[in-house]
C-alpha cells in the first residue's frame, strides 16, 4: 500500500445546528443514502451511513443530540476519501435547498467534517 492510501480510521461526520429536529436528521440521512454515487457505494457495502448520539466537548447532549456518520468500510486511497468528503458536502447543501423549498422556515445549517478515529 502506498503512502497515504490508508483511510479505514477516518469517517465523515455530518452535524446540523441546534435548530435541527429529529425529522431533519432522518430526512438528511435518507437523502444521503439516495444520493447518486453514495447510494452505489452503500449498496456495494463499501460505505456505511448511520446516525449516532453526539456530545459536545463537556459530554452534554446538544440539540437533538444526533449526528450522521459516513464511513468507508475498507481502506481506500486518500484521494477517494477527499472526493467523498466534497460529495457529502454538496449533498448536504442540496438537501438544505430542497428542505427550504418543501418546508417552512430556514433549514438548519450543516457541518461536514473529516474525523480521524485514531485521534
Amino acid at each position: 500500500m502506498a503512502y497515504g492510501d490508508e483511510v479505514a480510521n477516518r469517517v465523515i461526520r455530518v452535524r446540523l445546528d441546534d435548530t435541527a429536529t429529529e425529522s431533519d436528521i432522518g430526512a438528511l440521512h435518507k437523502w444521503l443514502e439516495r444520493e447518486q454515487g453514495l447510494d452505489e457505494m452503500v449498496r456495494s457495502g463499501r460505505l456505511r451511513i448511520h446516525e449516532r448520539r453526539r456530545t459536545d466537548e463537556t459530554g452534554a447532549p446538544m440539540g437533538v443530540g444526533m449526528e450522521i456518520v459516513i464511513a468507508l468500510v475498507s481502506a481506500g486511497a486518500t484521494v477517494v476519501f477527499n472526493q467523498l468528503l466534497v460529495q457529502v458536502g454538496q449533498a448536504v447543501e442540496a438537501w438544505r435547498a430542497n428542505r427550504r423549498e418543501v418546508e417552512d422556515g430556514d433549514p438548519p445549517e450543516g457541518r461536514v467534517d473529516p474525523v480521524d478515529l485514531d485521534g
